[in-house]
């Protein structure tokens, strides 16, 4: 079944989970409205998106820093209290979130971040490689929100494939965290060095 805009976007005000959430619920259970709301509380994701309004200033900045001393990390992510922020599964999800980034390499922490002249660009660049495919305009839209959607899964940390787990995003172990910690967990920002690289 065709998944449509406008069942992500009811889904994602039903529950306040996010839309590449909402769509592989919806993929996962059919296009059925009722199992994907069930599948996302399975997940723990519509108990998340619940405390993602709660305040998070307390928190924790780890660092990764490769064995050969020629490329760190600094990742800093909150939480609400410093209580949750000394925990051991606190300190081991920014631990894991700074070798994350050791090995992807993201520019961003999240696809909202990435600045509307870098995704003109790329559609621009997506375009032009259609252009010459004669595909209909409707189908080179699709396309094009694909490619898109591609460039936030390589390039936004949330979005990224796990490296230690494949089948989930660094969002949704963010998310099963919120969920196992009890509080609203955000990933402020990072830092990655390399020597001899200036960003």
């Amino acid at each position: 079944m065709a998944i449509s805009a406008s069942m992500v976007k009811d889904l994602r005000e039903s529950t306040g989970v996010g839309m590449m959430d909402c769509k592989n619920a919806l993929k996962e259970t059919n296009g059925d409205f009722e199992k994907a709301v069930e599948y996302l509380r399975k997940k723990g994701l519509s108990k998340a998106a619940k405390k993602a309004d709660r305040d998070a200033s307390e928190g924790f900045i780890g660092s990764y820093v490769h064995h050969n001393g020629k490329l760190a990390v600094l990742v800093e992510v909150n939480c609400e209290t410093d209580f949750v922020a000394k925990t051991d599964d606190f300190q081991d999800l920014v631990k894991n979130l700074s070798m994350h980034i050791a090995a992807s390499n993201p520019l961003y922490v999240k696809s909202e971040e990435v600045p509307a002249e870098v995704i003109e660009k790329e559609k621009e660049i997506i375009k032009a490689q259609l252009a010459k495919e004669n595909k209909p305009e409707n189908i080179i839209e699709k396309i094009v929100e694909g490619r898109v959607n591609k460039y936030f899964s390589e390039n936004c940390l949330l979005h990224q494939v796990y490296v230690k787990d494949d089948k989930k995003s660094i969002q949704d172990i963010v998310n099963e965290n919120i969920s196992k910690l009890g509080e609203n967990i955000v990933v402020r920002r990072f830092v990655r060095f390399v020597i001899g690289e200036n960003k």
